[in-house]
């Protein structure tokens, strides 16, 4: 089983044809919905990639409430440990402009009351994973972290948005999850992308360091690996590496071995590229399944040395 703790968001999405500079109003045709917040994108993706999914967040007493509530449920999560908060829901604005850029005003809302003690009914073991981010307050995923691991679960952190953490921070991580930034941002430089996983690993941990279009890295302690990206028309990469990281801890909590798990978190994340939405991209299972063979072969990387 695998159980995600983390943001849910009603991401507001306005197409204008610049953005507004200060003082300015700027109009635009319409606005649409989307489901977002990294949390339930992520366990978004992991259930529809066919795993048994719990979220625990919050969600504000307001019309958003239920709607988000439901996107998860017709993803095929499980959200008994989703609660309701006196905030309201997590809400984002995104502005995006003809040309592509895009300025973003996110109110955390309920996300700012999200509590490891959410957890405190979870049956953690060596047959349940846990998925934290960085989109709740950073002492309720520290606890959450130490707790599943001391009862012998596996541990994600996707380690996003980037945030400054003490290097103990990471000893009950087993798995890092980090885009280049993110892992600049631990390191306090930017370094080659081998040399970052390997830096960011341990003896007891995988780091996955995220490339976008040149794929990803794993290093840990049961080896190194290379994972190319699959070759697609981008529409929308957003919720990209929500995906991935969805999809990789599936094939993870489902046994996979590494590199398998790897290549369908990899095939997962460049579908959700071909659709607009983060959450509206995303394949399942079978859809993935049927690109595998187009991706180009996971490579082993040598042992450092």
């Amino acid at each position: 089983m695998l159980v995600v703790l983390g943001s849910i968001n009603a991401d507001l999405l306005f197409r204008v044809a610049r953005l507004p500079r200060p003082g300015e109003t700027v109009l635009c045709p319409s606005w649409s919905f989307a489901h977002g917040g990294k949390g339930a994108n992520q366990a978004a993706a992991a259930a529809r990639m066919g795993a048994r999914v719990r979220f625990a967040g919050r969600v504000g007493a307001d019309a958003w409430g239920p709607i988000l509530r439901q996107g998860l449920e017709e993803a095929g999560v499980d959200t008994s440990l989703l609660a309701d908060s006196a905030k309201p829901s997590g809400t984002a604005v995104i502005a995006v402009e003809d040309s592509g850029e895009n300025a973003i005003l996110v109110a955390s809302g309920a996300n700012l009351e999200v509590d490891a003690e959410q957890l405190a009914g979870v049956a953690f073991g060596p047959g349940t994973t846990l998925l934290c981010q960085n989109e709740i307050p950073l002492a309720q995923t520290l606890a959450a972290l130490a707790r599943a691991r001391a009862a012998g679960a596996r541990t994600i952190w996707n380690l996003a948005p980037a945030v400054a953490v003490s290097a103990d921070a990471l000893d009950p991580v087993d798995v890092l999850i980090v885009n280049r930034g993110e892992a600049a941002a631990l390191l306090g430089h930017e370094a080659e992308p081998e040399a970052t996983a390997r830096a960011l690993a341990g003896p007891a941990r995988t780091c996955v360091l995220t490339l976008g279009r040149e794929g990803a890295i794993a290093v840990g302690p049961e080896g190194g690996w290379r994972v190319p990206a699959l070759p697609v028309v981008p529409v929308d990469t957003t919720g990209a590496g929500d995906t991935f990281v969805g999809a990789l801890a599936a094939g993870l909590d489902g046994g996979l071995a590494w590199p398998e798990a790897l290549a369908r978190a990899s095939v997962a994340a460049a579908m959700a590229c071909e659709r607009l939405g983060a959450r509206e991209g995303q394949p399942n299972a079978e859809a993935v399944a049927a690109r595998l063979a187009a991706l180009p072969p996971v490579r082993a990387l040598e042992p450092a040395g």
